[in-house]
């Protein structure tokens, strides 16, 4: 897993990323590696070219095992997935042991301020499968650029956020918030709020 990503690194392999794609990925989910959870969702899986929140009540409460079967078989493809200045250095052993290849993994670390603007850029580049954020302190517009990032980048762009944002308006094509050990869809694009909840299975 590389310690810290060269934007222009990424940018300069944009090709490589747009090469693999068709118009019919545009319309479907990416599947989320759950099933259960793909059934609730309207595309049958995350929404492409589009940002996604994971609302949380702290940090570690299943959030990357919600994304890691999806990042595992991207980066297997040779899909790179970038994570934006994680609030933890994440644990190498455990993000190979979900089946993710990490030299297919960048991290940048970066301050918040710095982290926002990777964020946009890195989902706008069309040079990755995914990109992770922990955006802090950002406001209805600056979500907006990273929604218009994601499409112009045709990206699955995800943020995670404190879900005190909950009752926030949000641009995101989808906003999940996990509350009593499970996952609440609480806004989707194309379709209606699914009415029951989703739950990780425990190992």
């Amino acid at each position: 897993m590389g310690a810290v990503v060269a934007l222009e690194s990424l940018f300069a392999a944009q090709t490589l990323w747009h090469a693999g794609r068709s118009a019919k990925l545009n319309v479907e989910g990416e599947p989320t590696g759950h099933a259960a959870l793909d059934v609730l969702l309207p595309q049958g899986g995350w929404p492409r070219r589009a940002l996604t929140e994971l609302l949380l009540p702290a940090d570690g409460v299943g959030e990357l095992d919600l994304l890691f079967p999806a990042l595992a078989r991207m980066t297997q493809a040779g899909q790179p997935v970038v994570v934006i200045a994680p609030p933890y250095i994440p644990y190498a052993p455990a993000w190979q042991a979900a089946g993710l290849d990490l030299s297919q993994v960048e991290i940048v670390d970066a301050s918040p301020r710095d982290a926002l603007w990777a964020f946009e850029q890195c989902l706008r580049s069309g040079a990755c499968a995914a990109v992770l954020g922990w955006p802090q302190q950002v406001d209805t517009q600056s979500l907006r650029r990273l929604q218009v990032a994601a499409d112009s980048g045709d990206c699955l762009g995800f943020a995670l956020r404190d879900r005190k944002h909950v009752a926030n308006a949000s641009p995101a094509a989808l906003r999940m918030e996990h509350a009593g050990g499970q996952w609440h869809v609480r806004k989707c694009r194309g379709g209606q709020l699914p009415s029951r909840a989703f739950a990780l299975a425990t190992h």
